[in-house]
């Protein structure tokens, strides 16, 4: 189904320009918010099947994570692992990206569709921010730790009800929910600000990871209540992802890469004069009947 708004055509910077052209950012409100739920749910639905395989990863892992959380005894790691999600969700949603791109050119969308972003020739910059996230979430998990141990030491929890017990009933348990989620929230403000567009930039205009977090920045600073409001949302629903053992994570983790692409649309002004990219080389297809002597070329041209 194609949008009421259309896609920028992939641009990229050329030799003949000294820079792209700084994108345009709207301004917009909570209409836009919610607007962009419902298109993510309409490609969520009309894909579901491929959005499932694709973010299955994640109930999994959450239940291997909580599996050697509880066989290690360190409980208290359980919640910033879940919590983490939301750290590095923006670049594991790439392929769910790409399937909302094709959808709103009226193209069809697939699970192969989807692994089209590691061709794209701003992979190497996705990848990049990728692994900046990624950095956030393991210093987010190592701080938690660090945070858990300032309040009751070393000392693990011998279960989930005496860790329970610890947390909810002691002076030290309410300062910890007090100082983790507030330093939690730090964490994901920084990732919110550097990633709420930059991936879906990345991919439609091949920008540069620098550009694209300038640009994410810059789109927070213009619209700061309704991006705060997107970052409650996205918080509010992984949470209730995690509820059900992780099990509605391969549903709400889908929802919300669909979305993150629709709401990247309503707050980026479309490029005005995009160039096309170049068409990739063409490359010869080779015979299996030709193995291994394909792998020799000069000695096929020298017998030739």
């Amino acid at each position: 189904m194609a949008t009421s708004y259309q896609g920028n055509v992939t641009s990229l910077t050329q030799s003949g320009r000294d820079a792209a052209a700084a994108p345009v950012i709207r301004t917009i409100g909570f209409a836009e918010l919610g607007r962009a739920l419902r298109r993510g749910w309409e490609d969520f639905k009309a894909v579901p099947s491929h959005a499932i395989i694709l973010c299955v990863i994640y109930p999994v892992l959450g239940l291997v994570l909580a599996r050697a959380v509880l066989g290690y005894s360190v409980i208290p790691l359980l919640f910033p692992l879940a919590a983490g999600f939301a750290l590095i969700g923006p670049f594991a949603a790439l392929g769910l990206y790409e399937m909302s791109r094709r959808r709103e050119r009226g193209e069809q969308a697939s699970a192969w569709d989807a692994l089209e972003v590691l061709r794209s020739p701003s992979f190497g910059a996705m990848l990049g921010l990728g692994v900046l996230l990624l950095a956030l979430f393991v210093t987010w998990v190592a701080t938690a730790q660090a945070i858990y141990i300032a309040a009751f030491g070393y000392e693990g929890a011998t279960g989930i009800s005496d860790f329970a017990t610890r947390v909810l009933m002691t002076s030290q348990g309410w300062w910890l929910i007090v100082v983790g989620c507030g330093v939690g929230f730090l964490f994901a403000l920084v990732a919110l600000c550097i990633s709420v567009v930059s991936f879906p930039l990345m991919l439609d205009r091949h920008a540069g990871a620098g550009d694209a977090m300038v640009t994410s920045l810059r789109a927070v600073a213009r619209n700061p209540v309704p991006m705060a409001a997107w970052g409650l949302m996205v918080a509010v629903l992984l949470v209730a992802g995690t509820l059900p053992f992780f099990v509605g994570l391969a549903v709400v983790i889908p929802l919300l890469g669909h979305a993150t692409w629709h709401l990247y649309r309503a707050t980026i002004e479309p490029e005005l004069n995009p160039q096309p990219l170049p068409p990739r080389a063409h490359r010869e297809r080779k015979s299996a009947a030709d193995f291994p002597a394909n792998l020799f070329p000069w000695r096929r041209k020298d017998s030739a």
